[in-house]
């Protein structure tokens, strides 16, 4: 059975704080429940009290496991026994792979061709079986949906899968909960944004808790779909299929679910380029002793580059992910 494409955003179908929180009892003692890092220097640089939500220290390397978790482990053993698949450029098809694995079903990954190859290698490790496609020529929705109807199989889709989105919404309330424990609440959230469905997850996790919090989608340049979506009201798409080393947030437009979520939520899109996400590798490498990868490290860039003034605030940016290639962080801490 696999996931229905054509009317992913109506009301009634959309994800809730409560699936989220189910979520949370689906995925525990699975996903990795990240810190909260502090950083005196981050602090001083920005005049705020920051917050870092290290994602690429989660199974797999990226907050992708955490959704695809929660949306495997959902389906029956009747529905795993026809494989799962996914498209993805590398950490969602990560996140499945894994949890495919420790469900003990068939995982198939359809992937571009230009992938990092440190993704492609981790996917098929993990026992997925990848097939690639060319991002300028060819629809990887459209070849994802052909091979699971060819066996009957189950989409896991990146940010159209309710049960995604609620599994990603985990992150926000584990921000909610550590930061009480401490006895403040966030008050600007930054969070790196592809498809939207890791921004839809967090800001219902926190959003709707504390509604006075200010959650910013960041985008790389020229591909700052979400931005400009925000902005026009309604879903907008990019020019180009790729062109950025931010390779782990390409998708051509917001998802239909994850920007119904999105809309109502998110105070504003923010842009970086990529020697401001290279410049936020490095800096993470060198002051945080983080892994982190371009796409994952857009968050702390918008941070670091000071796109919103954030000074006297609690300040919470998400890193999403550390899967890099060994060359691209040569070039980061270069910068």
């Amino acid at each position: 059975m696999t996931e229905p494409t054509q009317s992913f955003a109506q009301a009634s179908a959309l994800p809730t704080l409560a699936d989220v929180r189910a979520a949370a009892e689906r995925i525990r003692g699975k996903a990795i429940r990240t810190p909260l890092i502090r950083s005196a220097l981050l602090d001083e640089l920005t005049g705020a009290t920051v917050f870092l939500k290290p994602e690429c220290l989660q199974r797999t390397g990226s907050f992708k496991f955490r959704g695809a978790y929660n949306a495997v482990s959902s389906l029956s053993v009747a529905e795993r026994a026809h494989g799962i698949f996914a498209c993805s450029s590398g950490n969602h098809a990560q996140g499945v792979a894994e949890a495919a694995r420790l469900l003990g079903a068939a995982a198939t990954i359809i992937m571009p061709s230009d992938a990092p190859t440190i993704k492609r290698q981790r996917t098929e490790a993990m026992g997925a079986k990848v097939v690639t496609y060319d991002r300028a020529t060819e629809d990887r929705d459209a070849l994802t949906r052909a091979a699971a109807e060819a066996v009957g199989g189950s989409i896991v889709h990146p940010y159209e899968n309710l049960k995604v989105i609620a599994g990603q919404g985990t992150i926000g309330l584990e921000v909610v909960e550590d930061l009480a424990a401490l006895g403040l609440q966030p008050e600007a959230v930054f969070v790196c944004c592809g498809g939207g469905g890791l921004t839809a997850g967090v800001s219902l996790g926190i959003k709707d808790q504390v509604p006075t919090a200010e959650i910013y989608t960041v985008e790389p340049a020229g591909f700052d779909d979400t931005a400009r979506s925000l902005a026009a009201g309604e879903r907008l798409g990019n020019a180009h299929p790729s062109g950025s080393i931010c390779d782990a947030l390409l998708a051509q437009r917001p998802g239909e679910t994850s920007f119904a979520v999105n809309r109502t939520r998110i105070s504003r899109g923010l842009v970086v380029t990529d020697e401001e996400a290279l410049a936020a590798v490095g800096f993470a490498a060198r002051e945080l002793k983080l892994v982190a990868e371009p796409g994952g490290a857009v968050a702390l860039a918008a941070l670091l580059t000071g796109k919103v003034d954030v000074r006297g605030k609690v300040v919470v940016a998400v890193i999403s992910g550390g899967n890099i290639d060994p060359a691209v962080m040569t070039r980061a801490l270069a910068s």
